[in-house]
């Protein structure tokens, strides 16, 4: 069962909140920079007629020709930083000079007036013909201001900055969120130890009295001890939620016993028909790791009774593998269960992910937090395969 909570979509409602101001914006933008544009326009176009008047103030209705020279003008053109513009002579016009070569434009002969006019032509800038016939013809070239030009650029500054904004707050209301989850589970687990505290002792007083009653009945002894057992397993649980939330310290100790520890567990407590396959520790070198004992066997448990659980025909094998990889010892869990699909092989640690119709689905997410966390380890899916069988695979470093 996956108990987790419904999606909501607030993520979506942020997301489309911003789109709304972004296209707000844009078009806003849009129209100021056309309006903008249309102003530079009317003003390139008012130039034009002062320099067609200037032209016909100085005609000679007398001469059959006139020489109207304009050329003081062009500096104080090309230094126009409002609408930038310069003049060209008659016979060039700017579609000529973006397919000639600069070195033939033998009219541009200030370096000024070159420079501003290749700058204009780079911006595909426009052209006004001021002529007044048949004396005089030349071509005014002009580009829209820089302000223009961040106008037009503003909506995907401003998108850029909404994005990074919304980026940020999402991941700082993540790191909220998991905070305060962090607590909840935090205080159940200490919560739980509490509660477990007095049945245990209670439980713990039963089994003796038992014991001073059939004291002359082995049978019955020996399934004290197995329940005295039990009561050590149940103290040892309730220490470790009671210690959740605090760094556990780590000592060496040999894998290949901690894994026949749990192994002598567990399959006490395990369907006769599901055998196990592990290491003998007696047979084998002494291998050490940094673990902390006590939650390193929360994790062993978690992978048997997961194993347990995929051979749902109460039959089938578990096998254990201890090898090393570089500085750190590998430690293999593997069954011959369902098997996990391999789009699960990441989500089965997350909380609150389940297969089974009981439980909170924490086991796995916990002994991830466990090795990752506390132990500076890995865990994770090695192989699965559906119909044949799961391995998990534990990383843990030597001392």
């Amino acid at each position: 069962m996956n108990i987790y909570r419904k999606k909501t979509y607030w993520k979506w409602y942020l997301a489309l909140a911003a789109f709304v101001i972004v296209g707000i914006t844009l078009w806003y933008t849009t129209a100021l920079a056309e309006r903008l544009a249309e102003r530079e326009n009317q003003q390139a176009e008012q130039f034009a007629e002062a320099l067609r008047n200037i032209v016909k103030s100085n005609l000679d209705p007398q001469q059959e020709n006139c020489e109207c020279d304009v050329e003081l003008h062009r500096l104080v053109i090309t230094q126009n930083t409002t609408v930038p513009a310069i003049l060209l002579d008659e016979g060039w016009n700017i579609q000529e000079y973006r397919n000639i070569g600069d070195n033939n434009i033998t009219e541009m002969d200030t370096s000024e007036v070159r420079k501003a006019l290749n700058k204009m032509v780079a911006s595909w800038a426009d052209t006004i013909e001021v002529s007044v016939p048949p004396y005089y013809r030349a071509y005014l070239v002009y580009s829209h201001s820089n302000l223009l030009v961040w106008l037009k650029l503003y909506p995907f500054v401003q998108l850029f900055l909404i994005a990074a904004f919304i980026t940020l707050g999402y991941m700082g209301f993540n790191a909220s969120r998991r905070a305060q989850e962090n607590q909840v589970w935090l205080g159940m687990a200490k919560e739980t130890a509490h509660q477990l505290g007095t049945p245990i002792t209670a439980i713990m007083g039963w089994v003796e009295t038992l014991r001073a009653v059939h004291e002359s009945d082995p049978t019955t002894y020996e399934m004290l001890d197995e329940m005295s057992y039990d009561i050590r397993r149940l103290e040892l649980v309730s220490d470790r939620f009671s210690k959740i939330g605090a760094q556990p310290e780590l000592a060496p100790e040999n894998v290949y016993a901690a894994l026949e520890r749990n192994r002598n567990y567990m399959q006490k407590r395990t369907p006769r028909k599901i055998k196990y396959d592990f290491p003998d520790p007696d047979t084998q070198p002494p291998l050490m790791a940094l673990i902390n004992t006590h939650l390193f066997d929360w994790v062993i448990e978690n992978l048997i009774r997961n194993a347990i659980d995929a051979m749902e025909t109460g039959e089938g094998q578990i096998t254990g593998r201890i090898y090393t990889e570089g500085r750190m010892i590998c430690m293999d869990i593997s069954d011959t269960g369902k098997g996990i699909p391999s789009g699960k092989h990441k989500t089965i640690f997350k909380p609150g992910y389940s297969t089974k119709t009981r439980g909170w689905g924490l086991g796995l997410s916990l002994s991830k937090r466990i090795i990752d966390e506390y132990h500076g380890g890995k865990i994770f899916v090695k192989k699965s395969e559906p119909g044949k069988g799961t391995t998990f695979t534990v990383k843990l470093r030597q001392p």
